[in-house]
């Protein structure tokens, strides 16, 4: 078929690759907290493959990497601070209601 017949031309805009978050030398393991912290959102969730960019096999270390250091209490299972202040909040409320009688 002729470039000139094509229905759907190919676009000419440059793909630029990224480069992959893990390098090859890179050990996944529940003691590298800063590669592990790289792959956990604001609230402590573990993100998505697609956002990670990661391989299937990638992201099941990672996965059991960060449940592993949760485990062990070296990483938290969630950001604290906003509950923490939810949590202060009520219980300031709650200690100055009176019951009448």
């Amino acid at each position: 078929m002729d470039k000139s017949k094509r229905l759907f031309p190919k676009s000419k805009r440059s793909f630029r690759r990224r480069l992959p978050p893990i390098q090859s030398g890179d050990r996944i393991d529940y003691r590298n907290m800063s590669l592990i912290s790289r792959f956990i959102s604001e609230q402590g969730k573990i993100l998505s493959r697609r956002v990670n960019r990661l391989t299937l096999k990638q992201q099941r270390f990672i996965t059991i990497a960060i449940k592993q250091a949760r485990i062990l209490s070296s990483l938290p299972f969630l950001n604290n601070e906003k509950q923490f202040e939810r949590s202060e909040s009520t219980a300031r409320t709650t200690g100055l209601r009176t019951r009448n009688k």
